[in-house]
């Protein structure tokens, strides 16, 4: 007999987008052949079973095929940051207002960091994975880059994400910012790649497969800011056991997502790239994989965005 879990409604705000969230999440699930592929809007896709050590390619679309990749660059980031030798995720660090100026002036989208206000890395790593916060992610460049100056310390950080790219054996990935608004680029199957490596490192798996994350930080003013972040990820509670990861989207990439999901033994990391209903590819794809039949099911609304990247 099937059990249908009770319905549980959830209204999610997109810091920068002011996107609204209705989802449905259901947990009985059809069982279905996995012999035909799914159809999917992405122009690039891929799905791999990471069940084991090599992993298994499970879908592809293009899955080779460069193109852009948006704010999925966040990944690169947060993982150049994780593998820092002995990187101190305690650290406090200063909120300058360069950073709130970059998001203005490139319509990026945002985690409202407060000039003056002093976050810790891992608050700031939580900032630009959930809400994508551009911001958060030129605090992050600025805080390991190498240099003198702003300009120089972006530049050493982005060469230490192609350097990160080069050691992961990322040939085609290459990139220019820190949060995607530039010519950054990589494949579906390569991303793939990245997040396999970042979703091996407990903190950045622990944050991507968070819904919202609340914190506090010292003011300029010598109060105590409060900060909520909500993931800009719908599949999270849409979806019965995706885990994360990361959001992406600009005028040229299109829809972007990269997602992992388990369920009981099997696990599985996907991309889409350049979508026009990146939810859905990816729980079609998800469907494929775990042999199940609930993305016809699920419901997710999104209200028209701003245009900024998340």
């Amino acid at each position: 007999m099937t059990v249908r879990k009770p319905s549980r409604k959830v209204v999610a705000a997109v810091a920068g987008g002011g996107a609204l969230l209705v989802a449905t999440p259901l947990v009985a699930h059809a069982v279905i052949s996995r012999d035909t592929p799914p159809t999917v809007a992405a122009k690039g896709a891929a799905l791999v079973d990471v069940s084991g050590k090599s992993g298994k390619s499970v879908f592809t679309k293009e899955a080779d095929t460069v193109r852009p990749i948006a704010s999925t660059t966040k990944i690169m980031v947060a993982t150049v940051v994780l593998d820092t030798e002995n990187v101190d995720l305690g650290r406090r660090v200063p909120v300058e207002q360069a950073y709130r100026d970059y998001v203005t002036e490139h319509h990026a989208s945002t985690a409202d960091l407060q000039t003056g206000d002093k976050l810790t890395v891992r608050q700031l790593l939580y900032a630009a994975l959930l809400p994508s916060g551009a911001d958060a992610a030129y605090a992050l460049a600025d805080t390991f880059g190498e240099g003198d100056t702003k300009t120089q310390r972006v530049k050493s950080f982005v060469g230490k994400m192609n350097a990160k790219a080069d050691s992961l054996h990322l040939n085609k990935t290459r990139f220019s910012t820190f949060d995607g608004t530039g010519e950054d680029a990589s494949t579906p199957k390569e991303l793939v790649q990245l997040a396999r490596h970042a979703m091996r490192n407990s903190v950045f798996r622990k944050a991507v497969k968070t819904e919202k994350f609340k914190s506090e930080a010292p003011a300029a003013n010598g109060r105590t800011r409060y900060y909520t972040w909500n993931n800009t990820n719908h599949l999270l509670d849409a979806y019965d056991g995706v885990i994360g990861i990361k959001t992406g989207t600009t005028a040229k990439a299109g829809e972007c997502l990269v997602f992992a999901a388990t369920r009981g033994d099997k696990e599985f990391v996907g991309a889409v790239l350049n979508s026009k209903d990146r939810f859905q590819d990816a729980a079609k794809l998800l469907d494929h994989g775990f042999g199940s039949d609930d993305a016809k099911d699920m419901e997710i609304e999104e209200e028209p965005s701003d245009g900024a990247q998340d």
